[in-house]
Formats: structure tokens, sequence, C-alpha cells
């Protein structure tokens, strides 16, 4: 009877023993970084002899090269980053859409409604140090952090999300071969998405073309290019869009990170840059984004109130709400004899659209580099 008991405890045991060793191995798979290589190769940003003088600048401490862009991929678009596993950064940085969010208001886990529409995140690298549309964080490296720990976006922690990745046989040898090591860190993955997002690059429009004088626009993208670039002014009877006094560079975006309030509201719901700063001269003011895409990245502003480009156009031309911190140049440019308006006509902004359409690159959108590495 005793021998038949000491049976049974002895079995009993031995399954825990094994059910306790099976279950740390999946939490800490083991993983043998002897017969892993750490040999990482230089990633260069290939660019066209019109951006080669666009500064940017590649942090000393997290260099681009091609298996650390490779693992950044795989954050991206890993749901992992969520609290329930339901949404990624692919989520509201779609590809087809230039890697912005066709919703007016971004939708987080359990799809709940953020505050305001995600920007899109192309040509980043050619940015400066503030990004979002109230230029909360630093770097690039410093805004992956915030929409994984939003309350209103992925909701989850940075630690857990670590925690997860680290049970993960596969990232265990990719963040070896991006970072020599097979310890998952909220650094390395913070770095990893980085370099990523610093190669979603866009250089490639008709207008591109345009300028490398490979193709030439159309008289009505002509006329549109000229009101793009034009400040109207009575005085001297010049007519204009006013659009190039705050995307002036060939990235149509300001050179510096500037915070404007583009006389969207008289009143401010969403104080913008007042929120990061505190300072009252910043109410209503948000960051200048990119026009690169722009028939891609509807809809349109901070909370995507607009639709279409007409809607945008129509704003700035006869809608312009007059406050404390309204912008000097937009004051200046529709502050003419028929009142609060740039009188645009009708013809003068389907010229100025047929110009911005001209600043689409149909290959970003389908370049597999760019793509949801999971369903390849």
């Amino acid at each position: 009877m005793c021998r038949i008991k000491f049976i049974i405890i002895y079995v009993f045991l031995l399954v825990l023993v094994c059910c306790k060793s099976r279950n740390n191995s999946e939490v800490n798979p083991a993983i043998n970084s002897d017969s892993l290589v750490y040999n990482p190769t230089g990633f260069n940003l290939v660019l066209p002899l019109h951006f080669t003088k666009v500064k940017y600048e590649i942090p000393a401490d997290n260099q681009l090269t091609t298996q650390g862009v490779e693992l950044g991929r795989m954050l991206f678009y890993d749901k992992q980053l969520s609290v329930d596993n339901s949404i990624s950064c692919a989520s509201c940085h779609k590809q087809a859409n230039a890697f912005s969010d066709p919703n007016a208001l971004s939708k987080g886990v359990q799809s709940q409604l953020g505050k305001r529409n995600s920007m899109s995140i192309v040509n980043l690298v050619f940015q400066d140090s503030i990004f979002f549309w109230d230029g909360k964080a630093k770097n690039i490296e410093h805004q992956v952090l915030f929409p994984i720990e939003d309350a209103l976006e992925m909701n989850s922690n940075i630690n857990n999300v670590v925690a997860k990745l680290n049970t993960s046989t596969l990232y265990h040898s990719k963040f070896f071969s991006a970072f020599n090591t097979t310890i998952v860190s909220s650094e390395l993955i913070f770095k990893a998405i980085a370099q990523f997002e610093r190669t979603i690059i866009s250089t490639n429009s008709k207008f591109d073309s345009y300028i490398l004088n490979k193709v030439k626009l159309t008289d009505q993208e002509k006329r549109g290019f000229d009101l793009f670039r034009t400040h109207p002014s009575p005085l001297e009877q010049k007519r204009g869009g006013n659009c190039g006094d705050c995307h002036n560079s060939v990235n149509f975006i300001e050179k510096i990170a500037v915070f404007r309030n583009n006389g969207l509201d008289a009143s401010f719901s969403d104080e913008g840059r007042k929120a990061v700063t505190n300072r009252t001269f910043d109410a209503g003011k948000f960051r200048i984004p990119s026009l690169r895409n722009i028939a891609l990245t509807a809809p349109y502003m901070h909370d995507g109130r607009f639709g279409t480009l007409e809607d945008v156009l129509n704003h700035y031309n006869e809608h312009i709400a007059q406050s404390a911190t309204l912008d000097p140049l937009i004051k200046a440019a529709s502050n003419i004899p028929n009142g609060n308006s740039l009188a645009l006509t009708k013809q003068e902004k389907e010229d100025i659209i047929a110009f911005l359409h001209t600043l689409t690159d149909s290959t970003l959108i389908t370049n597999t580099a760019y793509s949801n590495p999971f369903v390849e």
C-alpha cells in the first residue's frame, strides 16, 4: 500500500515539475546566443538629386542598419504593443493612406475614439526634433512611447510590452541581429521602430519628376503651383492661395518646427501647443504637416474635420475664425477689400487642387519594404 502511495506521489511530482519546466520555457524561452550572428550591415537612404541637400540627422547611438530596420518594421506591425493585442502602429498609420489615418479621430483599443487624427509619418527623417500635432515628443525614438501608453490608443504599459516580446525566441534572435543582445528592452524597441520610420521616404511624385526636368506640369497644374506659392497682395494686385507661406520647402513643410493657429476656431476645445507649453499665446496652435501625398491623407486638420481638399480651400478662402492667436500670415493674406477672404475663384481653387495631386507618390503605397511583414 505504501509502495502504491509512493508511486502516485512520485508521478504527481514528476508531472508538476514537467509542467513547471514547460511553463518556464514559454516565459523565458531558451536560446543559444552562440548560434546567433551579430554582423549588422549599414542601411543607406537613397535620395534623388533635389533631396541630397535636405538636412537630416541620424542619432549617433541609433545608426540605421538593415537588421534594425527589419526589426522595426516587425514591431511597427505587431499588435502585441497594445494591451489586448488588437492594434498596432500600422492600425492608425496605414500604408494605403501614406501612413496616415482615414478616420477623422483615430481609434484605439476597443474602438475608443482618440482626440486627434493621426498624422502621416512619411519623411520624418527630414523633420526636426519635435513631433505630434502639439510637439510633445522630442525625437522619433521618444514619440514611439506615447501611443503605446495612451489610454485612448494602445492603452498598454511599455514594461508589459517588453515582457510579452521577451517570451519570443524570434524576437530574441532579431534583437540580437540588430543590437547584439537577446534581451528585449524598451529603449531598443523605441530605437528599432524609429529606424524603420526613418526609412519611410516619399520623393517620387510627379512634382519630383518635374523638379528633375523629367516631366512637365499641365497648364492647370502650373497655374495651381503659381497660386500655391503666391502670397496675395491687393496693393500689388497679386492673387494667391497663400499656401507656400507655411509649406515652403521641398518637403512642403516648414524647415523648423513651427506651430500656427490657422483660423479653425475662435475658442479652443483643443488647446494644441498650449497643452504642452502652458503658454497663452500657444492656444489653438498646431504643428504644420507636410503636404506630400496630401490627396491620400484625408481627412484633414488635427481633428479630421475636413473630408476633402475642397473643404480645406474653402476654409482658407472664406471661413477663417478670428482669435487672439491667429497666425499673422493668415491675417495679412485675408485682410483684403472684400473682407475675411482670399477671394479665390472656383477655377483657382480647382487649379490649386490639381497641383496638390502632383505631390502623390504612388510608389510609396505599393513599396513592399514598408508593408506588413506578417502577411507576406
